[in-house]
C-alpha cells in the first residue's frame, strides 16, 4: 500500500524568526518491542497504546535526543540503538511559535486550516520569556549556518535584519549584496548602493553583536564584519560609534555592559525606544507648557538660585538607561502526527503478520 503524501504546512504567513522548525526521528521497532517482550502485551494492545503516545516537548526540541528518538541528516537513517531500517522509522515534525501581535492572527489562520480528525495534530503551549527565546533564535541561527563560508556573515546581518523589521523583505534586499557598511551618513534605517548595503551606526553594532555572539565558540574571539573581535574589542567600538550612550550604558566593566547589550537584544519592546534616547541625547525635544513656565519665570527672576537650573540646562541630558525586563511570552508548539500514524500501522501489520 503506497505511503499517503504528507503536505507540509503553509508558514509563509509568520514573520521571519518567529517559527522554529524541528524534526526527531524515532525507532518503532525499539517502542514495539519494549511492549511485546518486555511488557508481554499482544501487538494489537501495543499498538493501542502506541497510537495514543504524546511526546513530551523537550523530547521533540532538545538537541541532544535520547532513546527511542534520535536526530538524522541521513536519506536513509538506521536506528543508533537497534539498528533498524527506515520503514521502522517516525518523524515528528515540530514547529514552535512565538507568541505575539505579528503571529497571532496567522497562527490562528493556520490551526483552522489544519484537519482536526484522529490526532493528527498536537498543539501544545509552554510559557517562556524574552531572554530565553533569544538564545535558541541565536541557537538555531548558528546550527543553520555555515561558518567556514564567507557569507555566513551576511546571512546574519539579514537573519537578525529580519528579526528586527519583519515588514521589510529582507531576502530580495539582500539578492546581490556583496558587501555591508556602517554609515557615517544615515541617522537611522538602512541604503542601498549597488551591491553595497549600509547601516545606520546603531543598527550595525547590533549586527556585530549578534555575528560576535553566533561565532565566539569557536574560536578566541567572535567573528564579525570587522575582523576576529575580543569582547573587549566589541565593547570598545560600540563605545567609540555612541552606541552604548544611545542605550544609557555608562558601565565599564565588560560583563556589565555585555549583559546589558544581551537584555537589550533579547527584550520584544518597541526598538524605537533607542532613537528616542538618541534624540533626548542629543539636545532635541519637544517643549511643553510646564518647560515654557520654567523659562519665563527665570527670565523674570533675577535671583542668584535662579541661574543654577539655566546653567544646568546648558548640559546635555545623558538618556536614561534602559529598563530591560526579560518579558513573558508564550511559546506554541504544533506537533505533526501524521507521518507517526501512518508509520505504526504499518510496523503494527509486520508485527501482527
Amino acid at each position: 500500500m503506497p505511503a499517503t503524501k504528507i503536505r507540509e504546512l503553509d508558514l509563509s504567513e509568520f514573520p521571519a524568526g518567529t517559527v522554529t522548525e524541528f524534526t526527531t526521528l524515532v525507532c518503532l521497532a525499539c517502542i514495539f518491542d519494549i511492549f511485546t517482550k518486555q511488557l508481554g502485551l499482544a501487538p494489537r494492545t501495543a499498538f493501542s497504546e502506541i497510537k495514543r503516545h504524546t511526546p513530551e516537548i523537550e523530547e521533540l526540541t532538545t538537541r541532544s535526543a535520547k532513546r527511542p528518538y534520535f536526530d538524522s541528516d541521513e536519506k536513509h537513517p538506521h536506528c543508533p540503538y537497534c539498528k533498524s531500517a527506515k520503514r521502522w522509522l517516525a518523524r515528528f515534525d515540530t514547529y514552535c511559535i512565538e507568541g505575539g501581535k505579528t503571529t497571532d492572527a496567522p497562527r490562528r489562520a493556520l490551526l483552522k486550516k489544519m484537519p482536526q480528525s484522529g490526532d493528527q495534530f498536537l498543539v501544545l503551549e509552554k510559557k517562556s520569556d524574552s531572554r530565553a527565546v533569544f538564545f535558541e533564535w541565536l541557537d538555531t541561527l548558528r546550527l543553520n549556518l555555515d561558518l567556514n563560508d564567507e557569507r555566513w556573515l551576511l546571512e546574519a546581518t539579514r537573519n537578525y535584519l529580519e528579526r528586527r523589521d519583519a515588514k521589510t523583505n529582507w531576502e530580495e534586499v539582500f539578492s546581490e549584496i556583496r558587501a555591508v557598511r556602517r554609515s557615517t551618513r544615515l541617522p537611522e534605517g538602512w541604503e542601498r548602493d549597488g551591491s553595497r548595503l549600509f547601516l545606520a551606526p546603531k543598527i550595525y553594532g547590533e549586527a556585530l553583536l549578534i555575528q560576535y555572539l553566533v561565532s565566539r565558540s569557536q574560536a578566541h574571539g567572535g567573528m564579525t564584519l570587522e575582523g576576529r573581535l575580543t569582547l573587549m574589542d566589541l565593547i570598545r567600538r560600540l563605545r567609540y560609534s555612541g552606541y552604548l550612550d544611545q542605550l544609557g550604558i555608562t558601565e565599564h566593566d565588560p560583563g556589565e555592559v555585555f549583559e546589558k547589550l544581551i537584555d537589550h537584544l533579547a527584550s520584544t519592546s518597541d526598538w524605537s525606544r533607542v532613537s528616542a534616547a538618541s534624540d533626548e541625547a542629543s539636545g532635541a525635544s519637544i517643549p511643553t507648557s510646564r518647560d515654557s513656565n520654567r523659562v519665563s519665570s527665570k527670565k523674570t527672576t533675577k535671583t542668584k538660585a535662579a541661574k543654577k537650573p539655566s546653567k544646568a540646562k546648558s548640559k546635555k541630558s545623558q538618556p536614561e538607561p534602559d529598563e530591560v525586563i526579560a518579558e513573558s511570552v508564550k511559546l506554541h508548539y504544533i506537533i505533526d502526527r501524521r507521518d507517526f500514524l501512518e508509520k505504526v500501522k504499518n510496523v503494527y501489520r509486520s508485527y501482527s503478520a
